[in-house]
């Protein structure tokens, strides 16, 4: 390779890494993350299921057919399943009355077991406490409008990223004889890309599943054991499935939300949700270190450093989007051979 040609990559190498930069700190102020991930999500399903239709169906347009419909099953089914989930989550609000029901024993079992203190800010009956919840909506109405728009907006992105991915996806097969230098860097940088986002996503939801089969086996397994049942115990478990995609942030919030239910029940659900949670939680922070130490090398404090820097800019988009990225630094500086 000649001083012109050397010359050229290291330019194209730069310039390559300058646009994805630029690129991954845009999806930030133009909200674009939710695009991101689910069209990243549909790619790497794609590509992991295509392998099992390659076995029935050969040829190369028999391949693309079968891409073609892989990815109009996954984006139906991830439609689907953002619907269901929604209702699902509404199953348990659907009747008035049992709500009311379980509500006002919420509340009644807080006024007996909460300090004094606290037991003061709670509402006293569920009648109070619609009336504080319709005084905040219209004290809060803008507030509540805008977050419809946001809900409307990340949803419509995640519909488009989806179709994008699925056509990427198509594109795979497809390569270039003579590809153009600047184009060859920017496709190793996707590559790396992709690989951090499915080494962390696909390894979180393994975590994360994990953590959901434990909770349940404590709520519908040990808990009745005690004589205890959990309210909302389904809604709970979803919760815990989805906030588990976060990264250590998101056992620290279905961890808090059932303890805060065990103390509406008894002090005895509490110590025994708390006691619990405190076992899972070291299991998993030995799950978590074996995972993202395997597969991106990273200490469960530099995941955490890293959140903490994301979201203070970022917000809470920044502590869904700092796994992967820190994930892709590592890959890129390994491959520079600078680590």
């Amino acid at each position: 390779m000649n001083s012109r040609n050397v010359t050229q990559y290291k330019w194209c190498q730069a310039s390559s890494f300058i646009i994805i930069f630029i690129a991954l700190f845009a999806l930030f102020p133009l909200r674009l993350l939710p695009c991101f991930l689910a069209g990243f999500i549909v790619y790497e399903t794609i590509l992991a299921l295509t392998p099992l239709t390659e076995r029935l169906v050969k040829g190369p347009i028999a391949r693309w057919i079968s891409i073609l419909f892989l990815s109009v099953v996954v984006i139906l089914a991830l439609v689907t399943g953002i619907t269901r989930l929604i209702s699902f989550l509404l199953h348990d609000f659907q009747s008035q009355e049992v709500f009311h029901a379980v509500a006002t024993k919420l509340l009644e079992d807080a006024q007996r077991t909460l300090s004094p203190v606290l037991v003061r800010y709670l509402p006293s009956d569920i009648d109070e406490l619609q009336a504080q919840m319709m005084a905040w909506l219209r004290e809060h109405l803008v507030v509540v409008q805008t977050a419809g728009r946001n809900a409307a907006h990340t949803f419509a992105t995640m519909l488009i990223g989806m179709l994008l991915g699925a056509i990427i996806s198509l594109r795979t097969g497809r390569t270039s004889t003579r590809p153009a230098p600047l184009q060859t860097a920017l496709f190793e940088r996707l590559i790396n890309l992709a690989t951090a986002f499915h080494n962390v996503v696909f390894a979180q939801i393994k975590i994360s599943l994990l953590n959901t089969l434990l909770t349940g086996g404590f709520l519908f397994g040990i808990l009745p054991l005690f004589g205890l049942h959990f309210p909302f115990a389904k809604t709970v478990l979803v919760l815990t499935f989805l906030a588990g995609l976060l990264p250590i942030l998101g056992n620290l919030i279905s961890n808090t939300v059932i303890v805060v239910i065990g103390l509406s029940i008894s002090l005895e659900a509490a110590l025994i949700a708390l006691i619990f949670l405190i076992v899972v939680h070291k299991l998993e922070y030995f799950i978590n270190a074996r995972i993202f130490g395997s597969r991106i090398s990273a200490k469960t404090w530099e995941i955490l450093l890293v959140m903490l820097v994301f979201e203070s800019t970022f917000g809470l988009a920044g502590v869904i989007a700092a796994p992967v990225y820190y994930a892709y630094l590592k890959i890129e500086l390994r491959a520079a051979k600078l680590i």
